[in-house]
């Protein structure tokens, strides 16, 4: 499976703010954007920089939402079919898709602190939907799962640090927190519970050219 091997802070200064690739890091004086700013990467960056309309626009959009989920383009244009096969309104529809992801999930529980390291626990078999392990990150989770760590990795320091600090940082009310290390998906996201920064409007005009 490709996968994207580079440094992920290039992709935050590309996209002109932080996409929370970092999971801690992302809010320390370290982070990539603290310390050099939102021009793009390379010498020739700041130069670079010049306000976008149109297809670039749109483009831009579409790169940052795919690079926040951490997903490449053929999988991104599938779930764009799928929303736009679905009722209701299609840039909705996939950024609910996005949202339903089980690695988001796992992020956005409070196991993990950044969308990359929770999909490397879905990866190696650590995270549990209904008791049974599930170890695709894309696999769409449903009102009424339960999601929880498997006991053994309860004690991991990367989950235990995560998990101490996501109430702090909030969950999304779509997922309740349960006793003990678990979540419950209480209902369905909803566009109050995404990023407001979004624009998905401008990703379905560059679809629909």
């Amino acid at each position: 499976m490709a996968r994207y091997r580079d440094a992920v802070c290039r992709l935050c200064r590309r996209e002109g703010g932080k996409l929370f690739l970092k999971g801690d890091r992302c809010f320390k004086p370290s982070c990539a954007i603290e310390r050099r700013g939102t021009n793009p990467p390379g010498q020739h960056g700041a130069a670079r920089r010049k306000m976008l309309v149109g297809y670039g626009q749109q483009l831009r959009e579409k790169q940052k939402v795919k690079r926040m989920y951490f997903i490449l383009e053929k999988q991104f244009r599938n779930y764009f079919d799928k929303a736009l096969r679905q009722k209701g309104v299609t840039g909705e529809n996939l950024l609910f898709i996005l949202e339903r992801r089980l690695d988001n999930a796992v992020y956005r529980a409070g196991f993990a602190t950044s969308r990359r390291q929770a999909r490397q626990l879905v990866n190696h078999g650590h995270v549990l939907v209904n008791d049974k392990k599930v170890n695709i990150p894309s696999f769409q989770v449903r009102v009424g799962d339960v999601i929880t760590i498997k006991e053994k990795s309860q004690t991991n320091a990367h989950v235990d640090a995560a998990w101490q600090t996501a109430a702090g940082r909030g969950r999304p009310s779509w997922l309740t927190a349960d006793s003990g290390v678990g979540v419950s998906v209480s209902s369905l996201p909803t566009r109050q519970d995404i990023d407001p920064n979004i624009n998905e409007q401008l990703i379905v005009e560059l679809y629909s050219k």
